[in-house]
């Protein structure tokens, strides 16, 4: 047996711990927060609302992964048809808006159009940002109008300022004749990369994690302050310390990189640059069910305070009271490019206003609940600083033997069955370390 500690208790962790049981290690789980989970975390209101900690689905194709989450919720799940779709200039467009121009002002497609035959005869596939990449893509009139305009609420920076090794399959790159018929047929193939998805009937998404938690020691109000990579030692705010074998971390490397003692300059500068979202979630529940016919909606309109909505009740309807309906909105800000400006409660006012200024709320409407909550580590903007940035922390995270991994260990884009995979893939290096 060896001493491995773990901290966090979000997916990437848990991935940690399923590894490690299968070597018959028993890791120790610390995690700053009085509840496990970390952004898979899932919050139960008085009022019977459940909300997660921001949208969380499981569409893994991985058949490994969707029989292990199956189990750990004793096959007790949804299978949803995911319906998703557009809003702008009061127009509602079903995703992806590319292959979806019909009932738009007709000199708007016409300008798509145009400009979407004269991409047909490039054949750069060199790009030095995601503003090149998608003009190269959409032509000039639909990058500019709609994901420039997305991606800067959502990064909270231009797509000049971006490199491109995030896409995947994200944004979806159609033939001409797809584009075609989506201009003149009201009805088009669904082309989304999530087609359907799972989740937990009870419970919420953090019902995936929970059993994992009894193959490890879970310590939560457990905050790292201070890593003493040399001694193998961590401290915790209130002054206890532990000693550990191998280390695997999920915490932010920003934060990660601000604990260890006598970290070098040139990497602390390094960690400085790494940029991310902050995520104020507004939760609002009311007393009806039929409010959108999309499990979640982009928001391209900069005067619309909110990049994204979902809809926690059409993911289960154990998520709301009986004849309820839920709205999550999403709103991002960052340190480096847009510092968050009020308070969280603050934002729950004109995220009702907009609600109702696009119609997904009545005036009739009874609001049953608001609430608001911030994540201050959302999503890795994938900015020009990243590259040269990540590879330096990283280096010396490696020479120090500190294990990382997840979204915020890795600082990448990554999907729930990527992070779990993450984890693993982290406990088996603290293995191979062991045995070697």
């Amino acid at each position: 047996m060896t001493e491995i500690v773990v901290i966090g208790s979000g997916m990437a962790a848990v991935g940690a711990v399923h590894r490690l049981r299968a070597e018959g290690v028993r890791p120790t789980l610390y995690d700053k927060n009085p509840y496990p989970g970390g952004h898979t975390a899932t919050f139960r209101h008085s009022s019977g609302f459940l909300f997660d900690d921001g949208p969380h689905i499981s569409f893994t194709r991985d058949e490994r992964l969707q029989a292990l989450f199956a189990e750990n919720v004793g096959r007790e799940f949804e299978i949803i048809q995911a319906q998703v779709n557009n809003y702008w200039r009061g127009h509602w467009i079903k995703h992806p808006a590319q292959c979806n121009l019909y009932g738009l002002p007709p000199d708007l497609v016409s300008r798509v159009i145009e400009d979407f035959v004269a991409t047909q005869s490039g054949d750069s596939t060199e790009f030095s940002n995601y503003r090149e990449w998608l003009l190269a893509a959409y032509g000039r009139t639909f990058a500019e109008t709609f994901p420039t305009e997305y991606g800067t609420k959502y990064h909270t920076t231009g797509p000049e300022n971006m490199t491109t090794d995030w896409l995947g399959s994200r944004l979806y790159r159609p033939a001409m004749d797809e584009v075609l018929r989506g201009a003149v047929e009201p009805v088009t193939p669904d082309v989304h990369y999530v087609d359907h998805f799972r989740y937990p009937s009870e419970n919420g998404f953090v019902s995936y994690l929970e059993p994992f938690y009894r193959h490890c020691r879970l310590e939560l109000s457990h905050e790292v302050m201070r890593i003493d990579a040399a001694r193998r030692r961590l401290e915790f705010a209130g002054g206890d310390n532990v000693e550990y074998e191998h280390l695997i971390s999920s915490m932010p490397l920003p934060s990660l990189i601000a604990r260890i003692e006598g970290a070098p300059p040139e990497v602390v500068e390094a960690a400085s640059r790494l940029a991310c979202t902050t995520c104020v979630v507004v939760n609002v529940g009311i007393d009806r069910p039929d409010i959108s016919p999309a499990h979640w909606t982009y928001f391209y309109d900069r005067d619309f305070i909110f990049t994204r909505l979902s809809f926690p009740h059409m993911l289960s309807p154990a998520n709301v009271p009986p004849g309820a309906g839920s709205i999550q909105a999403e709103l991002y800000y960052s340190e480096k490019y847009k510092p968050l400006d009020r308070r969280p409660e603050e934002c729950i006012e004109p995220v009702v206003a907009d609600l109702r200024r696009c119609g997904v709320l009545r005036e009739t409407d009874e609001i049953l609940v608001t609430e608001a909550r911030v994540a201050p580590f959302a999503n890795v903007i994938f900015d020009l600083d990243r590259p040269a940035a990540v590879e330096a922390v990283h280096g010396f995270l490696d020479d120090a033997e500190i294990g990382y991994c997840g979204r915020y260990g890795e600082w990448g884009y990554q999907w729930t069955d990527e992070s779990f995979i993450s984890g693993e893939q982290a406990a088996q290096r603290a293995l191979d370390r062991t045995s070697s």
